[in-house]
């Protein structure tokens, strides 16, 4: 399985976002610190906004914040909104599938079933799960620097499963 380009880029936008939680981030800004082309996040803020992890405002003074806390938003959700349209192969897309064996084949449930196990597994993890005392992605990603070396680890395991 392979994310999108647009499912990893909404990822390290949110962790930017939550990382400077309670500032409004500019689209420049976040492109850099995330080494991503302006014009492909203008696109993920846009699916972002819609589905409600962040506000946009436009403008002079406008700029990006998280919509709603990060403990709330489900990396699960976030990765379905940019993958659910993405056939994961040729048989699931009735519209183009030339493969013969659409009709007996067994493989097809069985990757249907990992791809929701997959799903079922970030649906538990939180963008606070990925920030909270995580100090090395905080120092890359805030806006202002003189601030992070407030960061404390936090300990315990990362994989909540």
């Amino acid at each position: 399985m392979r994310l999108t380009t647009r499912t990893n880029l909404a990822a390290r936008l949110l962790m930017a976002c939550a990382v400077n939680e309670g500032t409004v981030l500019r689209t420049a800004q976040i492109a850099e610190r995330c080494n991503a082309s302006r014009n492909h996040l203008l696109q993920v803020v846009n699916m972002l906004h819609i589905n409600g992890f962040v506000t946009a405002t436009r403008g002079r003074n406008g700029g990006l914040r998280l919509a709603r806390p990060m403990a709330q938003i489900s990396m699960g959700e976030v990765f379905r909104v940019f993958e659910a349209g993405v056939p994961f192969a040729e048989c699931f897309d009735a519209d183009t599938n030339t493969c013969p064996l659409v009709a007996t084949c067994r493989l097809r449930s069985y990757i249907e079933r990992a791809i929701e196990a997959f799903y079922h597994a970030l649906d538990g993890v939180t963008l606070a799960d990925l920030v909270m005392g995580n100090c090395g992605l905080i120092e890359l990603l805030h806006m202002a620097p003189e601030r992070v070396g407030a960061c404390k680890p936090t300990a315990g395991d990362p994989l909540k499963i």
